[in-house]
């Protein structure tokens, strides 16, 4: 192993920098060149490719978002987009890859890896919907945004006695909202996971004002079959019969661009210099994220063909705690 590259591919997540960083700094302390691909697998394959050195990577572990960029490409899900990576990586010579990302990034990096070329994925999306790793770079900064809002949302609702509704991030995984919810003291969570309809929602927030709350906090994933769009046509088309609506909050990409918290600066920062040692052992084809406190290795080819189970006993807890 002599040359390395790193790119980020997918939704940006708070601390993928940090993960940046370590790869570099970690591949130069091992007498590699290392090199920075610009904006995901687009930029694999049209070769925007450049050495990285530590003055590069310098003052970007405090900042959000991917300093290589970031971007979906339907042209490497083919067999010629592939070829045409495997190509670019080649003619550099370049020995191994690190990709630092979500799902969809994991695999694409398994399809390289299924080609021979060594490639190791880092664990990183604000979903946490990712198998071979307890927690994702990105999500605890994206669950500080997401409860800020919700932590401010209480003291306006308790000055008019409303009920808003925060509609969080998180595709077909409802890890944030739970997460959110549960540390925000809403009054109903609504996943993907465990469906809830809006007319026990409207239960839920009724029992809050007779217990003597003075505002009513419901909070939604947007994979939610009942998402804020649902929730609040509901609510608005029941208005009389309810007596109250709901006041919709969509956090959207709000939640991607916040500076990462401690957490995830050290959780990228230990991924990423774990990537560097696996291509350093010669491992490739594997996943590296943090199971049971330490950092540990997934095969690729477990990683994309399992969802992640979502701790349903957590929202048990949030109800009991709601009443």
């Amino acid at each position: 192993m002599r040359r390395i590259a790193v790119l980020t591919s997918g939704g940006d997540a708070p601390g993928m920098n940090a993960a940046i960083r370590a790869t570099v700094r970690t591949g130069l302390a091992k007498g590699w060149d290392v090199f920075g691909v610009r904006n995901g697998y687009a930029g694999l394959i049209s070769g925007a490719i450049a050495p990285l050195g530590a003055r590069e990577v310098g003052g970007i572990i405090q900042r959000g978002g991917t300093m290589l960029g970031s971007a979906r490409c339907r042209e490497f899900e083919t067999a010629d987009g592939q070829a045409k990576a495997l190509v670019q990586l080649r003619q550099r010579g370049i020995d191994g890859l690190v990709v630092i990302g979500g799902n969809g990034s994991q695999t694409g990096a398994h399809a390289l890896s299924q080609h021979g070329f060594p490639v190791v994925g880092v664990a990183s999306t604000i979903d946490n919907d990712l198998s071979g790793t307890d927690v994702t770079i990105g999500v605890t900064s994206a669950i500080d945004v997401a409860l800020e809002a919700i932590d401010r949302l209480k003291v306006t609702g308790a000055s008019h006695q409303r009920a808003f509704l925060v509609e969080v991030m998180g595709r077909k995984c409802g890890y944030l909202a739970l997460m959110a919810g549960l540390a925000g003291g809403a009054d109903a969570i609504v996943i993907p996971e465990q469906e809830v309809d809006p007319e026990s929602v409207a239960e839920n927030l009724r029992a809050a004002y007779a217990n003597g709350k003075a505002h009513a906090i419901v909070v939604v994933a947007e994979g939610s079959r009942n998402n804020a769009e649902g929730m609040a046509s509901f609510f608005q088309a029941h208005h009389e019969r309810l007596g109250f609506d709901l006041r919709v909050t969509k956090l959207g990409h709000v939640q991607r661009g916040v500076a990462p918290g401690a957490y995830d600066r050290l959780l990228g920062t230990l991924l990423g210099a774990a990537a560097t040692e696996q291509l350093a052992h010669g491992s490739q084809g594997v996943l590296v994220g943090m199971i049971n406190g330490d950092v540990a290795t997934t095969p690729l080819h477990e990683v994309v063909n399992r969802k992640k189970a979502l701790n349903l006993h957590l929202l048990d807890l949030a109800q009991t705690l709601a009443k």
